[in-house]
């Protein structure tokens, strides 16, 4: 009981005095126990002590070991990085390389992105057998020269690139070969996921992932140093029905190009920008020149009778001249050696309005030297025909027009029917967008929200008099096959001689559709050319705008109207006569001139400021 207070046996002893009290006479059994213990507790603690003594001598030898390793690696790594051949630093180096921002479209499909990959290169100085070396690798990678590698197997450089961008099969077959001084580097590869749908939208990137054209040269450091996506105004889905139609346009008539824009009159923003032929933005390098031409921002064209809307919509904003005003159409105007005629003579003289819906070149000429060079010239201007067009790729094209001095009558004259001055289809689509949509310029973007503020260039009365005619252009004009139901489709036609040594080729045209819809409440813009479409049978020897543009344009409409969320409406029904005989077009254009006018009549007005009185500033 209470065994736990009792005292243990003392078994201290001095050094020595266990042994002696194993010898010392009467020494108790005990004693002698407890005298064994302390010399096996003695033993072990003695082992104990020499391998923990043989642990810190190991671990310090481990310590001195990897000290040196860094020492070393910091003096090779860093100290004497630059002595070291360029192709052991870049398989030295852990750095990763900044990835390029996706670029994606409006709704945020994915147009541009970058893949991981691997580049395969060469330190010809550790190669054994360069000709077996580039037999091997020639072997495992088919598309490669064997001379090429070769060359660059035994060319004595330390570092040689031998291919870009292997698939992992590729590196798997090159790694099977098993050829000496051939490396792999890890690097990323710029990927077109919708191939060459939106090639000259994006442009492309050269083998060190920078920028050589398009939006990725425009925002080349925007796309290093910013790793969020850049959104475009462009859609996908339009821009696919854009090309699409154009492409079976091109097959049809026979054309050697073509180019289709869509607009958004309200914001400038640009829904779909397609220039035919394209390229493969991953092959950019290996395209044919002619396919990297952008129709649509770099080529400078006579966009001929499309200048026709201008030219109405500066008479009529002049206060001089009326949609109802009268001009003699039936004669031929000539002016020094030059005779203008139209392409189907008029049998009676043409109003303003129908001097547009049937596209008399006579009848422009006439309102355009009325109003003169020097209002002709300001008018184009404001309009910003005649700078460039500052949208945001690089390939921006300069418009084409007479020196002021140069701008005389004569010009005045064909400008007014566009011939004698070229622009951009993106000049176009950004003047024209002025003219239907209340009357303000904006500044076409390829970038979602940025839209900038506009400036006024016309009335809202100007604007909604020449949408009014532009409808007529497609319901009784030369534009009637742009006509899709329920859309409203309001425009012009123009069809230009290409220039050739010496003057004009007949022969060679460039045709376009320019207009919008619906026309009433315009919401889009659309512009279709075709460069040199054939007569065919079916056109009836035809390869004017009417007969391939015009079409082309109102299959297009069809197409995106549905996409864009634009409900068709019903038309309404055509004005008649005495039951069955139509309405002449001149009275059509005077109805439609007195509608703007009762509208602009019945509009509302802003109250009267409140009247001062008493002061020296008090009005009189």
């Amino acid at each position: 009981m209470f065994s736990f207070l009792r005292r243990k046996p003392n078994t201290f002893f001095y050094p020595g005095e266990e042994i002696r009290s194993l010898r010392t006479p009467g020494a108790t059994a005990s004693h002698i126990k407890a005298s064994q213990k302390a010399v096996q507790a003695g033993a072990a603690h003695k082992s104990l002590e020499t391998g923990r003594a043989r642990l810190i001598v190991t671990g310090g030898l481990f310590v001195l070991a990897y000290a040196a390793v860094a020492i070393r690696l910091i003096d090779v790594m860093v100290l004497k990085a630059e002595d070291r051949p360029i192709a052991e630093r870049i398989a030295a180096t852990t750095e990763v390389k900044p990835r390029r921002a996706d670029i994606v479209d409006r709704n945020g499909v994915v147009l541009a992105t970058n893949l991981p990959t691997v580049n395969l290169y060469v330190d010809s100085t550790k190669v054994i057998d360069p000709a077996e070396g580039a037999d091997k690798l020639a072997s495992a990678l088919p598309h490669l020269n064997r001379h090429d590698v070769l060359a660059k197997l035994s060319s004595g450089k330390r570092f040689v690139y031998l291919d870009r961008n292997l698939t992992p099969k590729e590196q798997a077959a090159v790694n099977a070969e098993g050829v000496p001084g051939v490396f792999f580097e890890n690097s990323e590869r710029r990927a077109y996921l919708q191939g060459p749908l939106l090639s000259h939208v994006l442009g492309a990137t050269d083998p060190e992932n920078n920028g050589i054209g398009g939006l990725e040269l425009s925002f080349d450091q925007r796309l290093k140093e910013n790793s969020e996506p850049l959104r475009l105004s462009i859609d996908a889905r339009v821009q696919f029905a854009v090309r699409n139609t154009l492409m079976k346009a091109v097959e049809t008539f026979q054309a050697i190009g073509a180019m289709g824009l869509v607009l958004d009159v309200r914001t400038g923003e640009i829904i779909s920008m397609v220039s035919l032929p394209d390229f493969d933005p991953e092959s950019f390098g290996n395209s044919d020149p002619n396919t990297r031409f952008n129709r649509a921002t770099l080529g400078v064209y006579e966009m001929g009778s499309t200048f026709k809307v201008f030219n109405t919509a500066m008479a009529l904003e002049s206060g001089q001249i009326r949609a109802t005003d009268v001009y003699d159409t039936t004669n031929p105007l000539k002016i020094a050696r030059f005779t203008i005629n139209d392409d189907h003579p008029a049998r009676y003289n043409l109003n303003v309005g129908e001097i547009l819906i049937k596209s008399s070149n006579i009848g422009s000429a006439r309102m355009a030297v009325q109003l003169g060079p020097v209002a002709q010239r300001k008018f184009l201007s404001d309009l910003g025909l005649l700078e460039s067009a500052k949208i945001e790729v690089p390939e921006n094209g300069f418009p084409l027009s007479p020196p002021v001095q140069n701008w005389k009558e004569i010009a005045t004259m064909t400008i007014s029917y566009g011939h004698g001055i070229a622009v951009t289809p993106v000049h176009l689509a950004k003047a024209l967008s002025a003219m239907v949509n209340g009357g303000t310029l904006r500044q076409p973007t390829l970038l979602l929200g940025n839209v900038k503020e506009g400036k006024r260039v016309i009335r809202e009365e100007t604007s909604a008099t020449v949408r009014k005619l532009m409808r007529m252009v497609v319901t009784d004009g030369t534009a009637r096959k742009a006509d899709v139901a329920g859309y409203e489709v309001g425009g012009k036609t123009g069809t230009a001689d290409k220039a050739a040594v010496g003057g004009y080729d007949t022969k060679r045209l460039l045709t376009t559709f320019a207009g919008a819809f619906p026309i009433s409440d315009p919401k889009y813009l659309v512009i279709v050319s075709l460069d040199e479409p054939k007569p065919l049978k079916s056109t009836y020897g035809f390869a004017t705008a009417g007969w391939n543009s015009a079409p082309t344009a109102g299959a297009l409409i069809a197409e995106i109207g549905p996409i864009l969320g634009v409900q068709p409406v019903p038309e309404p029904e055509q004005p008649r006569q005495n039951g069955t005989q139509t309405v002449s077009l001149t009275s059509k254009v005077a109805a439609a001139v007195a509608s703007v006018t009762q509208a602009t009549y019945n509009k509302p007005r802003p109250p009267a400021p409140p009247r001062t009185t008493g002061g020296p500033d008090a009005p009189r």
